[in-house]
């Protein structure tokens, strides 16, 4: 049997994605020279989504629209293709026994999904990322298994020692190349990592019912090119199956509705060209007469209008948050507006899995609903290095800009703010200078006062006691992070939108 072009193009593309997700990855360079997010700046549904909540357009999204351009003129090609998370589902599929459909899936379910979520952005709430299948790969693989690999294999090789000693020295080699080139900077299992893996099971466990579940029944991104791969001259003869064969129905990874091929399903895999055996299947940009019968109608007034008024309350639900939460929501730095941002943010999770320092993590509810899986730093856990820009390199929308590294340094995330009840030189009258030592900013954001105290056991003491300069201060996080006390730090960074005092 021939070898089928769009197979070999499937791994050709997955190779790719994995070369460059591996790639994403702080390796001891400033810069990234290339990076996962081409995927998502030729992502229409990520290109379309930002149009219409941003209401604007970046020339970085050109890739998408020559990705919209291309699926008009050939179909859905890029599902049978490119896409990455196709790839896998169908390496997987063929290992998993078929039950019946889901009744619930065989409706105009993925449409109403679809079209909700274009309404949400339309209403100024983006959140296709949270669906699009090339997100929910990255965030799996960033937030899960990219680390457990990671931690699986330093762990494996500390076992390695303790069982044979120092006779692993000649493996030494394999192990540097590993965490040079393979392994991730850090093992770091991220908030809401479990949830995004068990995003990404839930789709393959789909293909227990119906091959390409998630791609022919739900996927938003498969949808959307589906319907402009309605527009396509490019497409399949005949569009019937034929009366004395039913081999195209066994064969298709979407299926014929009505014994109807349906051109916004065709993947253009091209599996039913390979496997007639009469040699009557063939793609071709000519009109025949046959090929003037349409497909059944996608839109029903009943869809488009509980599709529209489902997006519009998705909207007003997901703009609600808890106000209280805003003082300690810090954003990468560049950030500018808050709902800016959310309207241009993918949720991919790239800026998390670069950040130097530790300090980008997903939202869990900080930001609200609908701010989930958006970074946020948390400055007890991590700071933002004073000389990396790595976040903005990687941002495939512009969410975080992309910053020269001296304006970057400028740029204020937020506002330091001293606890003088549990900082040490005022609240138990002990020196200690730790923020002002590790405070990278020129000048000084964080310094100290030199004056003279009487202690608590009633001896003389000379105390440097710090104070901020707020003018100065960009909210890099470093103070509250390395802070030696134990549980709450004794300087706690606040958003910049607000000014605090304590103490």
């Amino acid at each position: 049997m021939k070898t089928n072009p769009s197979r070999i193009s499937q791994i050709i593309f997955l190779v790719i994605f994995v070369i460059l997700f591996v790639m994403t990855e702080y390796r001891g360079k400033d810069e990234i020279s290339v990076a996962i997010n081409s995927f998502f700046r030729a992502n229409p549904l990520v290109v379309l989504s930002f149009i219409l909540s941003a209401k604007t357009f970046v020339f970085i999204l050109l890739p998408g629209l020559m990705m919209i351009l291309f699926t008009v003129i050939l179909g859905r090609f890029f599902c049978g293709w490119i896409c990455p998370l196709g790839t896998l589902i169908d390496l997987i599929t063929k290992k998993i026994k078929k039950t019946a459909p889901i009744r619930l899936f065989k409706t105009r379910l993925k449409y109403y999904i679809l079209l909700m979520l274009l309404t949400a952005a339309l209403f100024n709430v983006n959140i296709a990322g949270i669906f699009d299948p090339i997100a929910i790969l990255v965030r799996a693989l960033t937030f899960f298994i990219y680390p457990l690999l990671g931690w699986t294999v330093k762990a494996g090789w500390t076992g390695l020692y303790n069982a044979i000693g120092d006779k692993r020295d000649f493996l030494d080699f394999f192990y540097r190349f590993l965490s040079d080139y393979i392994l991730p900077f850090r093992e770091t299992f991220y908030p809401l990592a479990f949830v995004s893996f068990a995003f990404l099971i839930f789709i393959i466990f789909l293909e227990r019912y119906e091959t390409r579940n998630w791609c022919r029944n739900l996927c938003p991104l498969g949808t959307l090119l589906g319907l402009l791969g309605r527009l396509s001259i490019f497409r399949r003869i005949p569009l019937k199956l034929c009366n004395d064969c039913g081999t195209c129905r066994d064969t298709c990874p979407t299926g014929f509705d009505r014994d109807v091929l349906q051109k916004q399903d065709c993947i253009l895999c091209m599996d039913c060209k390979l496997r007639c055996g009469f040699k009557r299947v063939k793609f071709s940009l000519k009109r025949t007469d046959r090929q003037k019968q349409e497909p059944v109608p996608i839109f029903e007034r009943r869809v488009f209008l509980t599709g529209i008024f489902s997006g519009f309350a998705l909207s007003k639900v997901f703009e609600f948050t808890m106000p209280s939460n805003n003082e300690r929501l810090l954003r990468p730095p560049g950030v500018e507006k808050e709902g800016e941002f959310l309207k241009r943010c993918v949720r991919c999770g790239e800026c998390i899995k670069v950040c130097l320092k530790n300090a980008l993590y997903p939202s869990v509810l900080q930001s609200g609903i609908y701010g989930i899986f958006t970074p946020v730093i948390i400055p007890r856990l991590g700071y933002c290095e004073y000389n990396c820009n790595l976040c903005g390199q990687v941002c495939p929308t512009g969410a975080i800009p992309n910053l020269p590294l001296e304006q970057k340094k400028k740029s204020v995330i937020g506002v330091a703010v001293l606890d003088k009840n549990h900082c040490l030189p005022y609240a138990k009258k002990i020196n200690c200078i730790v923020c002002e030592e590790h405070c990278p900013v020129t000048g000084k954001a964080i310094r100290f006062e030199e004056i003279n105290e009487i202690d608590f056991k009633g001896r003389a003491v000379k105390l440097k006691r710090p104070y901020i300069v707020e003018d100065l201060c960009t909210g890099c996080g470093i103070c509250e992070n390395k802070c030696p006390l134990e549980g709450k730090s004794a300087i706690e960074v606040f958003s910049k939108r607000k000014k605090h005092i304590k103490g």
